[in-house]
């Protein structure tokens, strides 16, 4: 008989036990077992203790533990065939994986063990919750999963353990529903709340499909339902990569606290704001960000003006995914280097969207078409334009506009800061400014454009102020609840008959000199239709015609909303909701959700007539705001028009365009900005900037020299600066300074046919236009890193002077192949940093291989520009192919894009360019013709070019010149008229 040896394991509490039954073989290997696997493990063991008869053995294992996976994996284990062992474990919280368990003020030892929490004091690593969860376990439990083909129902109970932990508003809602839509096959939604009573939920519509159109063969992801404790865990079906995991310890739900964590599927996360960031790529290091509508500028961790809770995050392999919390409470975000993220709000519920991609400008695209597609601004809103704070009167901006003129310097547009405004008042005219409107016109007639600004908020100390009176009279203003009384703060608005007195300090001039303001409700239909009539009687007085002014744009401003005082003159009223009990980390924390703005118990009205508390719909103030602003300047107009505004929510690209705030000129701003456009483009507000040269505080020669040079790249180009400091728009300083201003401004204006292509093209399908290197190049790791150079769409990258005294810029050129746009040669390299020559008059521009960009002789105004002749500049790749576009419209209509539109198609293959009309609904009336090719990348020299139409031959009077040394071929002198066919041929 063989006699065999027989192991018998058992498993008790962390105990592996390895006995030996039956011990009469001895196998001449010396077999040992080297491994062990445990799955199912809720918990990462810390240690491992290897016993035999009682005695700790020696061991050199380690210890790997795949959370997502809940799988430990002991290594390097030496325990031998035929002998018994014991090996005992001890489950822990490595630092990775400490959850915050009491991230509200003033933890303690005390009060977090009275949440049934640990506290450890590590001083060894900045930032780690010193209070954590000691167990894998959240308070919910899953009852009666449902998986249908269109996706996944459940019931979330309460686990009642440690109630006394809890205050009221914080108890844990005692049954929750969850409900998973499958709404295409790259977006889902999965959303919990209570279904026993009914809750705030965000009243901003996207586009959702009426009923899912996933199917079950081509969606790109699989969602499971885990059960005790409760998570959700989404993987990308092709990968297997698990890109959302809450399966964690953190997750609450109550009326003021709702808590949320996930894993995530790398440290390569991006986007969420508005804040300030100093990478594109957010710090996964313990951080936390606030998220909370104010008037605050731009400051490490301050909560700006803008709220987005929305991020792309990457997976390991280079695909990319996007989620938005459809949330608007005031909110918190940490970011932990696990790599989770554990969200924070104080109301509302849980409603969350993802989108697959799976590439990164797929997401935004995924996204945009589920919030809207951005704005499509006129034309004329590419120019260059001009702005100050403190013009001292019309005279002052008269003389600017001729300096400008004069200096032959490209500028379309001129503003008028709250300067123009009698003290202020919204929708008045200071006796300084009564020249204004015939300013404007006379601007207008001379092919520019005017913008005004307008705040929300409206005095309420005039005898004779129509738009205090017509607002009373419609009921448009933010009242106490269950009262008929206005909640009255102060913010620019100036009380009647007081002398300003400017050396006093900021507080008593508030107390001294500033109006009592009330706040309109956005929300209201009869809101909408009063903000319409007093807009309009800026346009057209009803009173005075000599006082109107024919605005072409609107600036919207302060609309967090901003106040000069805390909540109201005289203080809030409801505790709770200012101070609630979990007050997000934003800036000034202690001050509550009422510092600079107004009390959270304001009664507002959504258009259906419900009621909702400020407390609810604070981060929608200035997104309420812009569709009726946008609606009443169309309407006013007749054309298309562009509003900016400071305050924007998930969709306020759709009707607006953002600038990012009351920067500083300060060296350090400049790629903060790159980095702001980048995450704006994200969130779908693709015509951004920020403020050229810096708004508070002097700016200096060489600054403001290259930040001209970079914000000739921003979408929104707009230098603008504050009151006190000094001039900086580029007829204050030299004429050297002019030069410099003149030549990159010239070539942003020879680009703009790219630029309004691509703005078309985010309008029409969501593309970026600022675009991060890693949307283009997400195969090349290093661009996951790239905040100091982007690319205008796929094509155009700039890598602009960012540092004070530079005189080249380390910039990376990614694996394709590269063109200086200034001379027009291939640069012989890739995929690699290099110190490229920058002189302060230059910025350095690359042509990307493959592409044909459209192109237009510059004028001082993109009137005059767009009836210059058109150029073509084609970029070979290295299969000497290349591909283009250009939209064309009258710059100005208003609707669909394919009414009265062109739009061309270039192609280039073989030494055969083609120009393909796609769309024929404009005719141009300026007869443009493209007059000049160049062809980047051209190896031989080429004599001869042909020209035809429809396939036979026509006259033209071209002259072709090559260059040998730069590999560029140039054709001049054609006469290809817009709006029809042509193919051009070399040999």
């Amino acid at each position: 008989i063989l006699a065999i040896e027989c192991n018998y394991f058992t498993i008790p509490q962390n105990v592996l036990q390895m006995n030996v039954t039956n011990n009469n073989y001895a196998d001449p290997n010396n077999l040992t077992f080297e491994e062990i696997k445990i799955l199912g493990l809720l918990q990462e063991p810390v240690s491992v203790t290897v016993l035999q008869n009682n005695n700790v053995q020696n061991s050199s294992h380690n210890i790997t533990y795949n959370p997502v996976d809940k799988v430990a994996l002991i290594e390097g284990l030496q325990l031998e065939l035929g002998k018994s062992y014991l090996l005992r474990w001890t489950l822990g919280t490595s630092v990775n994986e400490k959850y915050n368990c009491h991230p509200g003020l003033n933890a303690s030892k005390e009060k977090c063990e009275q949440l049934g929490c640990v506290w450890t004091e590590d001083l060894s690593t900045l930032r780690v919750p010193y209070c954590y969860y000691n167990s894998p376990d959240n308070a919910y439990s899953v009852a009666d999963v449902k998986y249908t083909s269109s996706g996944v129902t459940a019931n979330l109970t309460f686990n009642k353990s440690n109630v006394k932990a809890y205050g009221k508003s914080t108890l844990p809602i005692s049954t929750l529903r969850l409900e998973v839509k499958y709404h295409n096959n790259h977006m889902l939604q999965f959303k919990i709340y209570d279904y026993a009573n009914e809750r705030y939920e965000v009243p901003v519509p996207l586009n959702v499909p009426k009923s899912p159109e996933s199917t079950v063969k081509n969606r790109l992801y699989d969602v499971t339902v885990q059960n005790k404790p409760f998570g959700i865990q989404v993987r990308r079906r092709s990968t297997g990569t698990v890109i959302w995991d809450s399966q964690l310890p953190t997750f609450t739900f109550s009326d003021m606290f709702i808590q949320i964590s996930t894993r995530l599927a790398s440290q390569y996360l991006y986007g969420f704001g508005e804040t300030e960031h100093t990478m594109f790529r957010r710090d996964m290091n313990w951080h936390t960000w606030g998220m909370f509508t104010r008037d605050q500028p731009p400051g490490y961790k301050m909560n700006s003006y803008g709220f987005q809770p929305f991020y792309m995050g990457l997976e390991e392999d280079g695909n990319a995914h996007g989620v938005l919390l459809l949330n608007s409470n005031a909110m918190d975000v940490t970011f932990q280097p696990t790599p989770a993220l554990t969200y924070r709000t104080t109301g509302g519920i849980l409603d969350f969207y993802m989108v697959l991609g799976p590439t990164p400008e797929l997401v935004v695209q995924e996204y945009t078409a589920l919030v809207g597609r951005p704005v499509m601004p006129p034309y004329w809103a590419l120019g260059f334009q001009l702005c100050r704070y403190g013009y001292e009167n019309d005279t002052e901006i008269a003389k600017l506009v001729e300096d400008m003129k004069a200096a032959r310097i490209p500028y379309d547009v001129q503003y008028a800061d709250i300067d123009y405004m009698e003290r202020q008042l919204d929708f008045t005219l200071n006796p300084r400014f009564t020249g204004l409107p015939a300013l404007i016109n006379k601007i207008q007639e001379e092919g520019m454009r005017f913008i005004l600004i307008l705040d929300p908020a409206i005095s309420g100390n005039e005898t004779d102020y129509p738009a205090f009176t017509r607002g009373l009279e419609k009921d448009v203003f933010i009242k106490w609840p269950n009262t008929n009384d206005i909640i009255y703060a102060k913010v620019w608005p100036d009380l009647p008959n007081v002398e300003v007195n400017n050396t006093l300090d900021w507080e008593t001039q508030v107390e001294l000199y500033r109006a009592y303001v009330a706040f309109p409700d956005f929300f209201r239909n009869s809101t909408t239709e009063w903000w319409m009539r007093e807009i309009t009687e800026v346009y057209t007085n009803p009173h005075n015609a000599s006082k109107s002014l024919k605005f072409d744009g609107l600036w919207i401003d302060m609309n967090e909303p901003a106040s000069f005082v805390n909540g109201a003159v005289g203080g809030c009223r409801n505790q709770q909701l200012n101070f609630p009990p979990y007050v997000p980390q934003l800036g000034s924390r202690s001050e509550g959700l009422i510092f600079k703005t107004l009390c959270m118990e304001g009664q507002q009205y959504l258009p259906d007539g419900s009621p909702v508390s400020h407390y609810n719909v604070h981060n929608l103030y200035g997104w309420a705001q812009t569709k009726p602003t946008l609606d009443a300047l169309r309407n006013i107009t007749k054309e298309r028009g562009i509003v900016i505004t400071r305050s924007t929510y998930p969709s306020s690209g759709k009707w607006s365009g953002h600038w990012l705030g009351d920067n500083t000129a300060a060296w350090n701003q400049l790629d903060k900005s790159i980095i702001g456009m980048m995450e704006f483009s994200l969130f779908g507000v693709s015509y951004t900037g920020a403020d050229i040269c810096g708004f508070f505080g002097d700016s200096e020669y060489e600054l403001c020299a290259r930040w001209m040079e970079l914000g000739a790249f921003y979408p929104y180009s707009r230098n603008h600066n504050g009151k006190g400091a000094k001039r900086q728009d580029p007829v204050a300083w030299n004429s050297t300074f002019e030069d410099i201003s003149r030549k990159v401004l010239n070539i942003r204006y020879t680009l703009l046919p790219y630029l309004y292509t691509l703005m078309h093209e985010a309008n029409a399908h969501g593309s970026t236009v600022v675009r991060p290197l890693l949307h283009e190049f997400v195969r090349e790791k290093t661009t996951w890193e790239i905040h100091r150079q982007f690319l205008w769409g796929p094509a155009l990258l700039v890598s602009p002077a960012l540092d004070q005294g530079a005189v080249a810029v380390n910039a990376y050129l990614p694996d394709a192949r590269w063109y200086d746009y200034h001379t027009g040669e291939y640069i012989g390299f890739r995929g690699q940093f290099r110190n490229l020559p920058s002189p302060l008059e230059h910025i350095n521009l690359h042509i990307r291989g493959g592409y044909i960009l459209p192109q237009q002789s510059p004028a001082t105004t993109t009137f005059y520009s767009r009836r210059n002749p058109l150029a073509l500049t084609v970029a070979l790749n290295d299969s000497q192919l290349a591909a283009g576009q250009l939209y064309w419209d009258d710059g100005v209509r208003i609707g669909k894009y394919q009414d009265k539109s062109r739009t061309f198609f270039f192609l280039f293959l073989q030494n055969i360019l083609e120009i393909k009309v796609l769309h024929r609904g404009y005719a141009d009336p300026n007869n443009l013709k493209f007059t000049r090719i160049k062809i980047l990348g051209v190896t031989s020299t080429v004599q001869e070019v042909t020209v035809s139409q429809n396939g036979e031959a026509v006259q033209s009077p071209h002259v072709v010149s090559y260059d040998s040394q730069n590999q560029v071929l140039e054709i001049t002198r054609l006469e290809l008229e817009l709006g029809k066919d042509y193919t051009l041929k070399w040999s």
